[in-house]
């Protein structure tokens, strides 16, 4: 159960991004194995893992025996964010992209209880003072404000995240992960740093670099 059920508030949504073209992968990032499991796999577990069903948005490839399958216009990342609005009526959504297999669930929980108690038009997380795209909780009500966005061109996720919380008046959130791990409001099982979280899939050269990671993290 996630923490917003928990409070008897409707459930939120969650969504795997896996439509990029994967062009620096050679092939479908979606299927690519880590450590036995394909990426669709493993972000599915992420939101598993945080107590939501989840599906799967703008998918290259057939991806139907992984769970249910949102179609989007083949825009990028964005626009399988607007795609995944249009089909829920959920509150909040939250959105894991197919290539972060090491974000831990307990992020995906934290950031959906801190959307709903302050308001959040959109909530990210930042380490090491960055803040990242993704894993991302988006209002509702964002959802004709990131659809402009997409129709002007601006397709960067970030930018249109920034802009529709602005045109609908909630707060941008983002909030710095070192802080949650030190406070004990987010862990991870595998005891990696949180820098780690982030990392990429985007080549092979990457792939060998996040299994190094969960080696070490085994062992």
């Amino acid at each position: 159960m996630n923490l917003l059920e928990g409070a008897g508030v409707a459930e939120p949504a969650g969504f795997v991004l896996a439509g990029g073209e994967s062009s620096r992968m050679g092939t479908d990032k979606s299927l690519v194995q880590l450590d036995g499991e394909s990426l669709i796999v493993r972000a599915l577990a992420i939101l598993n893992g945080a107590g939501l069903e989840a599906a799967i948005a703008g998918a290259r490839c057939d991806l139907s025996a992984f769970g249910p399958v949102i179609e989007d216009d083949g825009g990028g990342p964005l626009s399988g964010v607007c795609a995944a609005l249009e089909s829920t009526d959920a509150e909040f959504s939250i959105f894991v992209s197919v290539d972060m297999p090491l974000v831990p669930p307990s992020l995906v929980s934290f950031l959906l209880d801190h959307a709903h108690r302050t308001g959040s038009g959109v909530a990210l997380a930042s380490v090491s003072g960055f803040a990242q795209t993704f894993p991302a909780v988006v209002h509702r009500s964002a959802l004709p404000a990131l659809q402009s966005e997409l129709s002007a061109g601006r397709n960067g996720c970030y930018a249109a995240f920034c802009a529709a919380a602005k045109r609908i008046g909630r707060p941008f959130q983002v909030v710095a992960v070192e802080y949650l791990v030190q406070s004990g409001q987010v862990e991870d099982a595998r005891y990696l740093p949180a820098a780690f979280w982030f990392l990429n899939i985007n080549t092979p050269d990457d792939l060998a670099r996040v299994q190094s990671c969960l080696s070490r993290a085994i062992a």
